[in-house]
């Protein structure tokens, strides 16, 4: 059947599998069902880019505790992946140069979020554009922002007006740290939110909700950043996801994916597009 909807869903940091994404993508599905919509209507599309960056990490991983005595080796890999991921991101340039190497993780993992995209676009909607909504979890709501701002600042003119991101109708964080990444900004401006080109009958339904869980260390609220955020993100919803221990610990941060309550949320929101 016509897709009348997509959904693009990407992961933060830390080890993740290309399947991250197929739990809420199940769940969500089940939840449009229930409020009376065919989920075959909606293309799902997530972004696994974990594969550019574990090399690296694993080679240095192994070399390491290979040749010294080091304690908590387990959790050793969990800072290797997690705050690897977030300073292979992105290194800014040097004065001395306007990029280079600095840069390329950064260019890999957006050339990984353009394929994503042209396959959303040529093959499942078959060059037919529709409302596009981006979840992203943690970091990865600091990468797809940066996605669409460079898009929106510097759009290729070979690709369409959807891989433009153009149709950008929604945008749902969750465990979102972009705050974090803000503070060596002279100027902090968010995306374009909704998307200046975005179809005239598309905007009163255009919403970037961020749902951060109270317990969540790594999740923040995105209004307080500055004015410009706060006319832009139309609310921090806070939520209670997980169980009754781990909702109730910072490993909340984890437990999005399938909580009931919050994807019976976003499948809401899809509702209203469907």
């Amino acid at each position: 059947m016509d897709k009348k909807l997509a959904v693009v869903i990407i992961h933060g940091i830390g080890r993740q599998r290309p399947d991250f994404a197929d739990g809420m993508v199940k769940t969500i599905s089940r939840h449009l069902a229930q409020g009376g919509r065919d989920p075959d209507a909606v293309a799902w599309q997530p972004v696994y880019w974990d594969d550019i960056l574990e090399p690296a990490q694993q080679a240095y991983l192994s070399q390491a505790l290979a040749s010294a005595q080091l304690k908590s080796r387990r959790l050793r890999s969990m800072v290797v992946s997690a705050l690897g991921d977030a300073t292979g991101y992105r290194q800014l340039p040097s004065r001395r140069r306007a990029g280079g190497e600095e840069v390329r993780i950064y260019q890999l993992v957006h050339a990984r979020i353009e394929a994503c995209l042209a396959a959303l676009y040529h093959d499942q909607l078959r060059g037919r554009p529709v409302p596009l909504v981006m979840l992203a979890h943690s970091f990865g709501g600091h990468i797809l922002s940066n996605y669409v701002w460079d898009s929106q600042r510097r759009p290729s003119p070979r690709l369409s007006n959807f891989e433009r991101m153009n149709w950008l109708t929604g945008f749902i964080t969750f465990g979102c740290n972009i705050p974090l990444f803000t503070f060596s900004c002279r100027r902090v401006v968010p995306i374009s939110f909704p998307p200046p080109r975005l179809p005239a009958r598309l905007k009163p339904k255009a919403r970037w909700f961020n749902y951060y869980d109270p317990h969540d260390v790594l999740a923040w609220p995105l209004k307080p950043v500055n004015a410009a955020y706060d006319r832009t993100v139309q609310a921090d919803i806070a939520i209670n996801v997980g169980g009754a221990l781990s909702g109730r610990t910072p490993f909340s941060h984890l437990q999005y994916w399938t909580d009931r309550r919050f994807t019976r949320e976003v499948a809401d929101y899809l509702l209203t597009l469907l």
